[in-house]
């Protein structure tokens, strides 16, 4: 018995390439945003649904699945209602807000075997996480939930996220880190090897290996950066007025470089602006380029982001890159799922 699944947030198809990798199916993915659509059926010969999953029922994803398959649903829902307490608080009545109960909504008219969910640790704050957690419960599902820390699961970016299984089988558990802190995977090891370019330059080799332009005031900033450092370390005429205010001064995490030797830091969607994080290159006087977010994010390298490479959109394509959930996650997810069905004597593919 096969596992086949739907991811109904998919993205760009970081969680389903992930599982394909592995040997799992997930034949469809659905999501509102449009741009996600030829990356996600390009790189996963799955189909991919335009559609926001309010507007669906459970006989709308039954019919998506095979039958005789064990039933997947994967529900990794947008965390920007989670990602600030007080600013989630405020906007409670956010129509993102209610995902997660038509996440369990959705999960109660399929009555799926499997299902997975990741999302910011700050969800568990929330009275909506322990409402879907008791939903399931009530539904006869056993769960697992661990605050999975990513370069202990072979990323080399550092990002903690809340990870949950539940299976109508049987107990379930996530699979367990592999790498100690001396074995994570580094900024090295993911983006040393691509070709040098310059700000704003993009690779003659690679479309993707593109930088943002930087501003002569960001050049000199950049130059006296150091690998791990902060705008502390510049010379006063550099620093930005913002942070010669009192609440600026705690802002240490933005102009900084990456370091060789360390995961870096949590791609977000704003990753290829030096201004945005600790973004710069370790060496190199630029931004991270697509390529480089991709490949912290595990995508692998031949994974296309736009059908129109020649003419690639910065801004849209770094916002699913840092939306996505990085490919080695959905490979562990994957493995974890196959192990849970080899231990009630199916053959977990």
């Amino acid at each position: 018995m096969r596992i086949q699944g739907t991811d109904l947030f998919c993205g760009v198809g970081g969680l389903t390439h992930g599982m394909r990798l592995e040997g799992i199916d997930i034949s469809h993915g659905i999501d509102t945003d449009p741009w996600c659509h030829y990356p996600f059926e390009a790189n996963n010969d799955s189909t991919f649904i335009l559609e926001d999953i309010r507007n669906l029922n459970g006989k709308d994803l039954s019919n998506l699945f095979s039958k005789n398959n064990t039933k997947l649903l994967a529900g990794c829902a947008p965390c920007q209602p989670f990602s600030n307490y007080v600013k989630a608080n405020v906007k409670e009545k956010d129509s993102k807000w209610s995902l997660l109960s038509e996440f369990s909504r959705l999960i109660k008219e399929t009555r799926p075997e499997l299902v997975t969910m990741e999302n910011v640790v700050r969800l568990k704050r929330h009275d909506i996480y322990s409402d879907f957690i008791n939903e399931l419960k009530s539904m006869g599902y056993w769960i697992t939930e661990r605050e999975a820390y990513f370069p202990d699961y072979g990323v080399p970016q550092i990002r903690t996220r809340l990870i949950l299984l539940a299976s109508l089988l049987g107990p379930i558990l996530l699979e367990p880190p592999k790498y100690d802190p001396e074995e994570y995977r580094t900024v090295k090891d993911a983006i040393s090897h691509l070709p040098k370019i310059e700000a704003g330059e993009t690779s003659k080799y690679d479309t993707l290996h593109r930088s943002s332009q930087m501003s002569e005031k960001n050049f000199k900033r950049i130059r006296a950066s150091k690998p791990g450092g902060t705008w502390r370390d510049w010379n006063k005429n550099l620093v930005t007025k913002c942070h010669t205010k009192e609440k600026g001064k705690s802002y240490h995490n933005v102009y900084g470089r990456m370091e060789w030797d360390k995961p870096s830091p949590t791609i977000t969607t704003r990753c290829t602006g030096f201004g945005n994080g600790r973004f710069g290159h370790p060496e190199q006087d630029r931004a991270l380029s697509l390529r480089e977010a991709a490949l912290l994010q595990t995508f692998p390298e031949y994974y296309s982001f736009d059908k129109d490479e020649k003419n690639l959109k910065m801004t849209p394509i770094a916002r699913l890159i840092g939306n996505a959930l990085p490919v080695d996650i959905g490979k562990v997810l994957a493995r974890s799922f196959k192990a849970h069905l080899r231990r009630y004597g199916y053959d977990g593919t």
